[in-house]
């Protein structure tokens, strides 16, 4: 399948295994590229010294040997509240990384540097002014992100997002983000003029991933009306599954939260601690027997039904989007 994506990355089938924080990781990258998509992974999965070099390493040396048109990218948050921003930056640029994903403030240092050596840059936008952003400074993409993804979701849907986009950036390639777990969403994504996916939550119930059975099997057992939205992980609305725990801590920051949020004397270093507080809370959920269970997810989760090897998974949507498309040249026949 040809699509502005699979020509600007350099990938077989329009996919991309979305970077997801505590669940994205090297043998999940390297079944995608061996698929023929691109895999991908946020760079703070690997914050001691020494990982992410190691990891780089690995799949630049796995990408040399793909019998495939497959990639890797890496997902980086630019806020400056992330106090690895510039060190991870430094370290993707020397080691070439082919393809970067752009979250939460602006990419002018990642484009600049990226196209230094031929790299592309897509940013992760929810509405049609950060996209502008992204476009003045030169990104190869978009990342739409809409209601229904995991994580940072956006507050529009997809079917209005896309076409939006597209209006604006007629010659931007545009990635679908959000609620997309099988191939007949692919094929709807791609008729609305998507030039790809960016696939999520359906990875995290991967055999592959290092996550606990627990939050695996909750993937499979939830449904949409389990995911709820809360600002108080990391200051920004992100879904999760709607746990006790969840419940207990609340879905909204309280008023001196707020306050400290956009106070421009404590706003900053608030920010980061929120931040990092979240990410200690995530990161010890995703371990067997914890009961603290703060899962991220998307609404996709209504679509999952079992646990899988990420090869199984991006076969299966291969196929079902080839078989989707059938069905509907039958239905308009």
């Amino acid at each position: 399948m040809t699509t502005q994506l699979t020509k600007s990355i350099s990938i077989d089938f329009p996919i991309i295994m979305a970077p997801m924080f505590l669940v994205s990781n090297e043998a999940m990258v390297i079944a995608g590229m061996n698929s023929g998509i691109a895999g991908t992974f946020p760079t703070l999965n690997y914050r001691k010294e020494g990982e992410l070099e190691l990891v780089l390493d690995n799949l630049n040396e796995e990408k040399k040997r793909l019998k495939v048109n497959g990639t890797y990218g890496v997902n980086l948050i630019v806020q400056k509240t992330n106090i690895l921003y510039e060190k991870h930056l430094k370290i993707c640029v020397e080691k070439k990384v082919p393809f970067y994903i752009t979250s939460l403030g602006s990419p002018k240092t990642v484009i600049e540097q990226a196209h230094g050596y031929g790299a592309k840059v897509f940013c992760d936008v929810t509405n049609i002014a950060h996209a502008q952003k992204c476009f003045d400074l030169g990104c190869d993409g978009f990342i739409a992100v809409g209601q229904g993804a995991g994580g940072h979701a956006g507050p529009y849907t997809l079917q209005v997002l896309i076409p939006s986009l597209h209006r604006h950036f007629p010659n931007t390639p545009v990635i679908a983000a959000g609620g997309i777990a099988t191939g007949s969403g692919i094929l709807s994504m791609l008729t609305i003029g998507a030039a790809g996916v960016s696939v999520g939550t359906r990875f995290i119930a991967c055999t592959e991933a290092g996550v606990s059975n627990e939050y695996k099997n909750a993937i499979v057992s939830s449904g949409m009306n389990d995911i709820v939205m809360t600002d108080k992980i990391s200051g920004t609305p992100s879904t999760v599954i709607n746990t006790a725990f969840a419940k207990k801590i609340g879905y909204k920051q309280n008023w001196l939260e707020r306050a400290l949020s956009t106070n421009s004397r404590t706003k900053k270093l608030f920010k980061m601690w929120v931040q990092l507080s979240g990410m200690k809370k995530l990161e010890a959920a995703i371990h067997p027997g914890n009961y603290n269970t703060l899962w991220i997810a998307g609404q996709s989760v209504e679509l999952i039904n079992e646990i899988a090897p990420c090869k199984d998974i991006i076969e299966r949507m291969k196929a079902e989007t080839i078989e989707a498309y059938k069905e509907l040249g039958k239905t308009i026949g």
